[in-house]
């Protein structure tokens, strides 16, 4: 009987060889006369141990990671596919505290299952949620996501449930379901390795939306960095078309769902739900006013549910489990799960599935095992490019959407960029500005010229030219683009350059009492 074995297809594990090492199992166990099912799976999330290679074994599945090609004939020799010992023998996966300390919810089967077999998804609870949903109307169907609390993890956490009801209650001949999956934070990869990894859970969200709200039409708006998530959802949605789990009559309910995925041009932008229906309707990607809301006017003008990957993704459990059950994880008004993405300088950087409520620290030094470098952690970014940095006296803070509005940060899509001491965040903030200029639409001028002066305040400030009242020139733009901004790119780009300023004064040669020093 043959034995699998297991190499990941993520763009994580592909881009530190894990063909190369794939190839070299098969010829390998070829030229030992040895049967094996290569199993091309998503990745644990380990990515500090990429290529993380799984045997299956009466004990369980077990680990061996980092491999490389030189390193399989020794495997080999270790009998590794019985899992003997070897230098890189990390144990039984679901044993590694990295995995067994989570909360994998949306991210059950990632890591787990073929991504590309709908056999495997359906071995593994997949599409359960959907066949509920087939069976309740609209309305409870709205109510057991408003039930579960889940919130946007986009960013702005907004209820799920409240901008589905205002869908279903808003008369239309045509309505939409759109994924926004231009995931393009610094530090960000959940939704790529949900795609990559297991994308019948987010077909199956984008699905039960559909059924919900009365949507017949869904669109994936995918970022166009991400090749290997644009085939394999593609893949997907083939599969699922052939199975009748999409198309004209969903699992013979007589509901109809067409899914398709569309490719972004790189505009960091189109992240915004309104400029994102403008690239999708095939014009420049501009933020539009609001409102009207897109619950009510949005795709070709009309109702359109939009959320991203993870929220869609996160749609299968509270259908197949209930929405009890998924609000019984997290703390406060912060129900569920979210997937922290740990990057920057960190010593096991990848992915942690968690319920709200846990601490930075937990993440950066329970996870993360401190910086990469070993020097103290003096700064992290949580919520992508627009969020704060946050001072070692924060990081105590529980992980909750109200209690990080509370010190004036967010938790956006889950992203924690770490930064060692020898940082400069007077640089930082300067990078704040500038990116907000390059990526900017251009449509308001606070944040087309607020951005622009920005950087040009900060290399005064750097240069060390009239630096107490350049700092107090940079506040009031900041306040500025905060309260004058059409959307939150202009209007968050004042949180990491304000918290920079707040936490590390003396950066940018100033006091806390804004005294030049």
């Amino acid at each position: 009987m043959a034995i699998k074995v297991f190499v990941p297809r993520d763009s994580a594990a592909l881009s530190v060889g894990a063909d190369a090492v794939a190839a070299a199992l098969v010829t390998e166990a070829a030229r030992h006369n040895e049967a094996v099912t290569l199993v091309r799976n998503g990745s644990r999330g380990l990515l500090w141990l990429e290529p993380l290679v799984e045997v299956e074994t009466p004990a369980g599945r077990v680990a061996y990671g980092p491999v490389t090609p030189e390193c399989v004939p020794a495997l080999f020799q270790a009998n590794f596919l019985q899992g003997g010992t070897h230098a890189l023998r990390l144990g039984v996966t679901e044993d590694i505290p990295y995995l067994k300390r989570q909360e994998r919810l949306t991210f059950a089967r990632v890591g787990i299952t073929d991504p590309l077999s709908l056999d495997d998804y359906l071995a593994h609870g997949g599409y359960r949620g959907l066949r509920n949903a087939l069976d309740l109307p609209g309305d409870q169907v709205v109510a057991a996501v408003t039930t579960s609390g889940l919130r946007g993890r986009g960013g702005a956490a907004f209820p799920t449930g409240i901008k589905w009801k205002t869908v279903l209650n808003t008369a239309a001949t045509q309505k939409y379901v759109v994924c926004n999956a231009d995931e393009g934070d610094s530090g960000t990869f959940s939704d790529r390795m949900v795609m990559e990894g297991d994308p019948f859970v987010l077909i199956e969200g984008m699905t039960v939306a559909g059924v919900a709200v009365g949507a017949t039409r869904g669109y994936i708006y995918l970022r166009s960095e991400y090749p290997y998530a644009f085939r394999t959802l593609n893949a997907a949605i083939d599969a699922a078309n052939g199975r009748g789990y999409l198309g004209e009559n969903v699992l013979g309910s007589g509901k109809a769902f067409h899914l398709e995925v569309r490719l972004g041009a790189g505009a960091y932008i189109c992240g915004e739900e309104t400029a994102m229906l403008e690239s999708l309707e095939g014009k420049r990607g501009i933020v539009r006013f609001k409102p009207p809301l897109p619950a009510i006017e949005g795709l070709f003008g009309k109702p359109t549910v939009i959320n991203n990957v993870i929220s869609f993704a996160s749609v299968p459990i509270i259908m197949d489990k209930g929405g009890e059950f998924y609000r019984d994880f997290g703390m406060g008004r912060s129900r569920g799960t979210l997937p922290f993405q740990l990057a920057g300088n960190i010593k096991h950087g990848g992915l942690v599935e968690k319920a709200f409520g846990l601490t930075l620290r937990e993440l950066l030094y329970d996870y993360g095992g401190g910086s990469a470098t070993g020097r103290p952690i003096r700064a992290v970014q949580v919520g992508g490019p627009l969020g704060a940095y946050l001072p070692e006296s924060q990081f105590d803070v529980p992980l909750d959407y109200e209690a990080y509005i509370g010190i004036s940060a967010m938790i956006g899509h889950g992203g924690v960029v770490a930064f060692d001491d020898t940082v400069d965040m007077a640089k930082m903030a300067r990078y704040a500005m500038e990116f907000c200029a390059i990526e900017s639409c251009g449509k308001c001028t606070p944040c087309r010229i607020g951005s622009t002066r920005g950087v040009e305040v900060v290399d005064k400030i750097i240069a060390e030219r009239e630096r107490a009242a350049n700092v107090q020139l940079l506040r009031e733009l900041c306040d500025t683009m905060l309260h004058g901004s059409l959307c939150a790119l202009g209007g968050m780009t004042p949180f990491p350059v304000l918290s920079a300023l707040n936490h590390f004064p003396e950066d940018f040669g100033i006091t806390r009492e804004g005294i030049a020093a």
